[in-house]
């Protein structure tokens, strides 16, 4: 419970914020926490966090090229790490098209 967080819309009155808080056990400050690299509260410019995300792939692999990895290797390196940040993106989140741009 260390790393949840809890999102109340501003219409919630702070003792009720506090009471579930302290009943859930999670800390009452959204938006400082992060998930595979993709912070809790995305707010309305997708295309800034996503394109980090992107950014963030893309040096990944442009390291890889660096280094003399066979083609099993370089699988192995996407599978352990896009992959799983890849699928968590698209399956949470609607993506922006110009992500693919």
């Amino acid at each position: 419970l260390a790393k949840s967080e809890v999102f109340y819309c501003k219409n919630v009155p702070l003792p009720q914020r506090n009471m579930i808080s302290s009943t859930l056990g999670v800390t009452k400050d959204l938006g400082s926490g992060k998930y595979l690299g993709i912070p809790s509260l995305i707010g309305r410019s997708r295309r800034s966090v996503f394109g980090y995300i992107r950014d963030r792939v893309w040096k990944k692999i442009q390291i890889w090229n660096g280094k003399n990895l066979s083609r099993a290797g370089k699988e192995v390196l996407i599978k352990s790490f896009l992959q799983p940040i890849l699928s968590y993106c698209m399956s949470a989140f609607l993506l922006p098209e110009s992500i693919g741009d």
